[in-house]
């Protein structure tokens, strides 16, 4: 019987893998699957009015911003979803039948079709263009919108890890003196929230300024772990706001949550962070010649003397010890290879000045609270994180930062925050996760004597570099 270990894969299945596999050296995402990102983008009157002596007007500046966005997926994330909803329109086209909202794109993978049809709404003719089959309206509701990118949310049958609504608007206060538009509007939004949906405010140039504080101030809601240093500035320039839309739209996801054991009955929840990662390139689309549909991988596995198909509970492993074959079952496989639960379990601490520059033995990670698994978790950290400060010592830890993976030694090396003139945060407050090295990591290495070249030998090679001939050309 083959030892090989049969197994059948369908569609989502194989993109799970696939990431995985991506991520092997630098972790594993505890929530995989597809980021998706939906732009609102305010239709009204006021978005298509330029403020300057050009005819760049703030829609303009959305659109362009919308389609960089779309070319940088392509490229780089393809699996990813992206949508776009207006407001303010006079037409409307959404599941929920609500007025004055439409849904051009729905969360789908982005495409050469879509970033074609958005440049076709782009200066005086795009105007017209979305004058004719739009229209504008200001009796709008921002929280019936807000209900329609929910439900556009879940449509969606992929598995989602993280969930974005980017709202690009001139007018800092949509429904000025109605208050029930107002009051329904944070409710929907304060429902994003719940569901894990984050809301993220573009503002754009309005005359006067745009001030936050009238409505928008409690609409939007930022990720857990993102810095509190927003700005919300209004975007005058298309390079200032794809600048905030590239540091929204990046991902930001935690490689994993773990709990860390400080004792027996003490245990906080952290998220390890990647602060430098490298940039891989994408693995290749396999496609089929003669439909240029992309391929789906299927394994099979075959018995070598039957050639009959085996089943995955037809097949054993099997590892030859003290010539005799030793079968196991797959389940005997993962305990032999399961030390402990994933986290970080504290063993000690040692002075900072301990840790020497050849114990860099690859990059370091990055841990910080997390509050929403662990009430409390932000606390008992910061009390950790004041008193290494305080005595200048560093956390030792045994780390194990998955399921099936062996122990590794830590050293967790307290970090104190900045903040630059305005108090804006430069560099968080937390602990950087260092890598100790094993016994057999390091080695002592023998330097040989200088041996330097007398004046002798120096002339003498003089005198053959000065007799070469080169033939060159260009």
């Amino acid at each position: 019987m083959s030892n090989w270990v049969s197994y059948y894969r369908n569609e989502g299945e194989e993109e799970e893998e696939e990431e995985e596999a991506a991520a092997e050296n630098v972790g594993v995402y505890k929530y995989g699957g597809r980021d998706t990102l939906l732009f609102l983008v305010d239709g009204s009157r006021t978005m298509f009015e330029s403020f300057d002596d050009s005819n760049f007007t703030p829609f303009d500046m959305t659109i362009q911003c919308i389609q960089n966005v779309y070319k940088n997926k392509i490229i780089s994330h393809e699996r990813d979803l992206v949508g776009v909803v207006f407001y303010g329109t006079e037409q409307h086209k959404n599941s929920m039948n609500f007025k004055h909202i439409y849904v051009l794109h729905d969360l789908q993978n982005p495409g050469a079709k879509r970033v074609l049809e958005l440049a076709s709404y782009e200066g005086e003719q795009g105007k017209a263009l979305f004058q004719k089959s739009f229209g504008h309206s200001d009796n709008y509701s921002l929280g019936e919108a807000l209900w329609v990118c929910s439900n556009l949310f879940s449509d969606v049958h992929f598995k989602m890890s993280h969930k974005r609504i980017m709202l690009f608007t001139n007018e800092d206060d949509p429904h000025g003196q109605d208050s029930t538009r107002t009051k329904f509007a944070r409710t929907k939004a304060a429902d994003l929230r719940e569901t894990g949906i984050y809301l993220d405010l573009m503002n754009l140039k309005k005359p006067g300024g745009f001030d936050i504080s009238l409505f928008y101030r409690d609409i939007i809601n930022t990720a857990d772990d993102e810095d509190l240093g927003i700005q919300f500035e209004e975007s005058c320039k298309l390079e200032d706001l794809m600048k905030k839309v590239r540091a929204k739209e990046t991902r930001k996801r935690a490689l994993s949550r773990l709990n860390l054991y400080l004792g027996k009955d003490v245990i906080l929840t952290v998220g390890i962070f990647n602060l430098v990662q490298k940039a891989v390139k994408q693995p290749p689309v396999k496609l089929y010649r003669e439909t240029n549909e992309p391929l789906k991988t299927k394994t099979r596995t075959f018995n070598r003397e039957t050639g009959s198909l085996l089943l995955p509970s037809d097949t054993k492993r099997t590892q030859v010890y003290g010539n005799r074959q030793i079968v196991l079952e797959k389940e005997e496989t993962e305990e032999i290879k399961r030390f402990d639960s994933p986290g970080l379990y504290l063993i000690g601490f040692k002075p900072l000045v301990m840790l020497k520059p050849y114990h860099y033995i690859r990059p370091a990670q990055f841990i910080y609270p997390d509050e929403f698994l662990m009430n409390g978790s932000t606390t008992l950290f910061n009390a950790l994180l004041t008193k290494c400060l305080e005595k200048g010592v560093m956390a030792i830890c045994r780390y194990i930062p998955r399921q099936n993976n062996p122990p590794r030694f830590i050293a967790l090396v307290p970090q104190e925050e900045e903040l630059d003139e305005q108090n804006v945060q430069m560099v968080p407050a937390g602990f950087h996760l260092i890598f100790l090295p094993y016994a057999d990591d390091k080695r002592h290495i023998d330097f040989t004597e200088k041996v330097s070249a007398n004046q002798q030998q120096v002339n003498k090679m003089k005198e053959i570099i000065q007799k070469l001939r080169f033939k060159y050309s260009r």
